[in-house]
Parts: C-alpha cells; sequence; structure tokens
C-alpha cells in the first residue's frame, strides 16, 4: 500500500466522526433558532400586554412620588418607534423564554465527551444559571426599576411663578432599553457564583485567590455597576452591593467545592489503602 493511499484511508476514517459531529451540530442549532423563533412569535403577539406590564414599576414610582398612577403616559416621536420597540421587546422575552431549551441543546452536543462525574458536576450549574438571571430579574422589576424612576420622577419641576413645567414623558424605547440594559446587567452579575464555582472545579480558581482579591473585587463591582447602569447613583450602588455579596458567596462556594474535593480526595486514599492491605 502507497503512503498516499494510507493517508487517504486514514483521512476517510477521520472525517466520519467530524460528519457526525456536524449533523449533531445542525440538529442542536435548528432546535435552538426553532425555539427562539417560536418564542419571539408568542412574545411579539403578547408585546402590548408585555410592555404595559413592564410599565407596572414606573407606576409604583409615581406612588411613591407622590404622583397619580393613572396619569402615567409614554410617548414615542418616530412612525416606527413603537412597532420596532416591539420587536425589540419579542427578541428579548424570546432569548429569555428559549434559554432552558438553547442551554439543554448546548449541553446535549457536550455531554457525551464528557465523563459521567464531569456531567454530573456541570447539570447543577446548568439548572442554577437560569434561577439567579430570574432572580436578578425579579430584584430589577419589584425593587430598583421602581427606585431609579423615582429618582428621575423627583427631579421633575412643578411651573409656578418663575419656574417653567418640566415634565418626565419618557420615550417607549427609551424605557424599554431601560428596563433591558438593568434586567441584563442584573442577571449577569447574579451569574457570578456559578462562573466561579465552574473555574474553581476545573481547578482555574480556589477560595484563597477568590478571599485575596477580595479589595480589587469590591473597585471592580462598582466599575462596573457605573458602566452597565444608568448614570445615577442609586442604581449604580444597587447594582455594586448584590454584587459584593455575590462575590462573599462565590467564596463561600469555592469552599464547599475544596471541602468536598479534599473529602473525595481521602476516600480514594482509604479505598486504596484498604485494597493493598487486602492483597
Amino acid at each position: 500500500m502507497s503512503v498516499s493511499e494510507r493517508d487517504r484511508e486514514e483521512i476517510e476514517k477521520s472525517s466520519a466522526p467530524l460528519i457526525e459531529h456536524l449533523i449533531e451540530l445542525r440538529r442542536r442549532l435548528i432546535w435552538s433558532i426553532g425555539g427562539f423563533f417560536v418564542a419571539f412569535l408568542v412574545c411579539f403577539f403578547f408585546a402590548r400586554k408585555l410592555f404595559n406590564l413592564l410599565v407596572v414599576p414606573f407606576k409604583w414610582a409615581t406612588q411613591w412620588a407622590h404622583l397619580d398612577p393613572t396619569k402615567v403616559e409614554l410617548i414615542y416621536t418616530a412612525p416606527q418607534e413603537f412597532f420596532f420597540t416591539q420587536v425589540k421587546l419579542a427578541m428579548f422575552g424570546g432569548m429569555v423564554i428559549a434559554f432552558p431549551l438553547i442551554a439543554t441543546q448546548i449541553y446535549k452536543f457536550i455531554a457525551p465527551g464528557l465523563y459521567k462525574n464531569e456531567r454530573n458536576a456541570f447539570l447543577p450549574f446548568l439548572i442554577a444559571s437560569p434561577i439567579l438571571f430570574l432572580m436578578g430579574a425579579c430584584l430589577v422589576y419589584f425593587f430598583f426599576t421602581p427606585m431609579v424612576m423615582w429618582f428621575f420622577l423627583s427631579m421633575q419641576q412643578v411651573g409656578s411663578g418663575e419656574n417653567v413645567q418640566i415634565s418626565l414623558l419618557p420615550k417607549v424605547s427609551e424605557y424599554l432599553s431601560l428596563i433591558m440594559t438593568l434586567i441584563f446587567s442584573f442577571g449577569l452579575v447574579f451569574q457570578l457564583p456559578v462562573v466561579t464555582s465552574l473555574m474553581t472545579r476545573v481547578g482555574l480558581l480556589s477560595s484563597k485567590a477568590l478571599a485575596e482579591k477580595r479589595k480589587w473585587a469590591i473597585v471592580l463591582a462598582f466599575v462596573v455597576a457605573a458602566v452597565l447602569t444608568p448614570p445615577d447613583p442609586m442604581s449604580q450602588i444597587g447594582l455594586a452591593l448584590p454584587t459584593i455579596i455575590l462575590y462573599e458567596i462565590s467564596i463561600w462556594a469555592a469552599r464547599m467545592i475544596e471541602r468536598g474535593r479534599e473529602r473525595d480526595r481521602l476516600a480514594r486514599e482509604k479505598e486504596e489503602d484498604t485494597s493493598s492491605t487486602a492483597a
């Protein structure tokens, strides 16, 4: 057999698994895109109701500011603005709803290449990630959005005497962008325990290293909050404080993982000693 024929056989043998992986990847992508598309259509159908639901924190803020919540008004200044706002809302809602399906498809694609213990270790984080994101979104909806809108409403000015009337009339696109920015920022920050725990499991981080970098983490939390949130101190502090708390939770989780790893190591050593003694 010539060298070229032998090389050709090796290429043909290695191409079969590659084609199977590509077929599997295509199937997972089709499921993910299809799930997002269906969720997008559902959210677009209910876009007006979803937007009215997002305005509820604004109404709460008007009550905090001792204003009439029935007079809450949002405007749009371009003919197509509200339509594209609904499209953007449907895309954001579709991604949130389809995320469990997309994450499941990613897990099913990479799971065959993992050992059983690696799959068992990865699965809890796959479940914890959307739960933590939902917790961050709830914190935004029920507390921080009303607080931020109350802060902006407090800047209004009543026209009397020499003062002109200054009223807050937010645009629908800008209000949605504010809500989406806050939800994305808090949802991303709430993934901190998941990311650090995964890095601890693979040996890239340790609880000692996290504890030593605590001061830098506090500074970084305020910097990230200043970048991701609107330019008001209340929302920036509101994001920085949960980030610091989550960082402390990450240190605790890393210590638990290390203790569990140490218990497993001691158990294996005990089993090896028992088997060698019996032999």
